[in-house]
C-alpha cells in the first residue's frame, strides 16, 4: 500500500490531478526493480509519453530510497507510512463487514508468477485477504519490467 500511495501521488503530480483521484496497482516486491507500477492500468483513464513512463516508473521504484537518502539515514517515511495503513485500514473495513468488490494491492502467497510471495492484487473479505486477481493486461514496458523482476 505505501508503494500504492506514492505511485498515486507522482502520477497525480504529472496529471495535476489530486492524488485522491488517481488509483492503479502497484505489484511485486518493495525494493527498486522489484516495484512493477502499472501505469496502464491507471483511473482515470490516461496515457503518458516514453519520458513520463521512464520518469515515474523511476521515481516509483526509487521513492523509499530518496526518502531515506533526504533524511541522510536519520529515518524513513513515517507519515506517508501512517498514511499507507490508515488508508488500507479504510479498505478493510467494507470487506469485514462483508461487502464484496473491495480490491487492494497486498504482499500475499501468490501464484499469479512463479516467486512464492508477490504484491498483487486481492479481494478483501470478511476473514482475510481472500482471491488474488490476475494482473490484467500488461503493456510492453510492464511486460519487461515483469521479466526483469523474474531474473532478480
Amino acid at each position: 500500500m505505501l508503494d500504492v500511495v506514492r505511485a498515486n501521488t507522482f502520477v497525480a503530480e504529472v496529471l495535476g490531478l489530486d492524488p485522491r483521484e488517481v488509483d492503479f496497482p502497484v505489484v511485486g516486491g518493495h525494493a527498486g526493480v522489484t516495484i512493477l507500477p502499472l501505469l496502464s492500468q491507471v483511473k482515470p483513464p490516461c496515457s503518458f509519453t516514453p519520458q513520463e513512463i521512464d520518469y515515474l516508473t523511476s521515481h516509483i521504484q526509487n521513492g523509499g530510497t530518496e526518502v531515506v537518502e533526504a533524511k541522510a539515514g536519520e529515518g524513513s517515511a513515517t507519515l506517508s507510512m501512517a498514511y499507507a495503513t490508515v488508508k488500507y485500514a479504510d479498505a478493510c473495513l467494507p470487506g469485514l463487514r462483508g461487502n464484496a468488490g473491495i480490491v487492494e494491492c497486498a504482499f500475499v502467497a501468490s501464484q499469479v508468477t512463479e516467486l512464492p510471495f508477490f504484491a498483487s492484487k486481492v479481494c478483501l473479505r470478511r476473514t482475510r485477504a481472500g482471491e488474488v486477481l490476475p494482473l490484467g493486461l500488461l503493456n510492453e514496458n510492464e511486460r519487461a519490467g515483469l521479466e526483469r523482476q523474474r531474473k532478480s
